[in-house]
């Protein structure tokens, strides 16, 4: 299975971040579903991620990744520079998510939300999964 990005469709910053890795992702290595469709409720079932994640979720290996991890694993797919990044793995995952709940938790009033999900353009159209 390819790797699939669960994204919070809503999110004005977690768009902006979907728009940032396909930029940095030309072999197009990872697909997309926001959390609130249809595949990406599925998916969240089939891996058993609870309802209370509700930033991003990278499937990857049979695997489901929340949180600080998913994020740094992203940041490795997209290699490059960006692959450096993922040397913040070392930090012990209670300390990163920490400080990633944070931020997710006050995403809306920094960044703003949607009333509905993203649209794609049609040349990306083919990376989302609904």
């Amino acid at each position: 299975m390819e790797p699939i990005i669960l994204f919070d469709g809503v999110c004005n910053f977690c768009n902006g971040m979907v728009n940032f890795i396909i930029a940095r992702d030309p072999k197009a290595y990872f697909k997309f579903a926001p959390l609130q469709s249809e595949t990406g409720q599925r998916m969240r079932l089939r891996f058993g991620v609870d309802e209370s994640v509700d930033s991003i979720i990278l499937i990857e290996d049979e695997s489901a990744y929340v949180f600080s991890t998913a994020a740094l694993r992203i940041v490795k797919g997209l290699g490059g520079l960006w692959r450096l990044l993922y040397v913040f793995i070392i930090v012990p995952t209670p300390i990163r998510d920490l400080f990633y709940r944070l931020f997710a938790r006050n995403r809306y009033w920094l960044f703003g939300k949607k009333s509905v999900c993203m649209v794609p353009t049609p040349d990306v159209r083919a990376r989302f999964l609904d």
